[in-house]
C-alpha cells in the first residue's frame, strides 16, 4: 500500500492509500490544503487538529453549495423534460425527375448551339 507525503497547512502528513489511487490522494489534499491556507494565515499557528477542522468544514461548505446547484439544475432538466420536446417538423424535399437534368442539358446544348450561329453570323 502506497503511502504518500502530502503537505495541508503547511504541516506534512503521511498518508496510505490503494495503489493506484495516490493522484486522487494528492487531488484531495491540494483542495484541503486550498482551504487550509486561509486559516492558517488568519489565525497563525492553530493545533492541527483545529485547522483541519476548519478546512474540512470550509470545503463541506462549498461542497454542499454545489450539491444544492446541482439539486436545482436536475429539478430545471425534469421540468424541461416533463415539458415534452416538441416534435421535429416534417420537411419535404422535392424530388427532382431524373427528366429535368436531361431537359436542362438539351436547353443548355440548344442555347450553346444558338450562340455558335449568332456568332458565326456576326463574323
Amino acid at each position: 500500500m502506497p503511502e504518500l507525503d502530502v503537505t495541508i497547512g503547511g504541516r506534512v502528513f503521511q498518508v496510505a492509500c490503494q495503489p493506484g489511487e495516490e493522484h486522487y490522494l494528492r487531488a484531495a489534499a491540494a483542495m484541503l490544503d486550498a482551504e487550509a491556507a486561509p486559516v492558517v494565515a488568519q489565525m497563525g499557528r492553530i493545533p492541527e487538529s483545529r485547522m483541519l477542522l476548519m478546512a474540512g468544514l470550509m470545503l463541506a461548505d462549498k461542497t454542499a453549495g454545489q450539491e444544492d446547484e446541482l439539486r436545482l439544475l436536475r429539478a430545471r432538466i425534469t421540468e424541461l423534460e416533463a415539458q415534452g420536446t416538441p416534435a421535429p417538423q416534417r420537411i419535404e424535399v422535392p424530388v427532382i425527375p431524373p427528366q429535368v437534368g436531361e431537359t436542362l442539358a438539351d436547353l443548355a446544348a440548344r442555347a450553346e448551339a444558338l450562340a455558335n450561329r449568332l456568332e458565326e453570323d456576326l463574323v
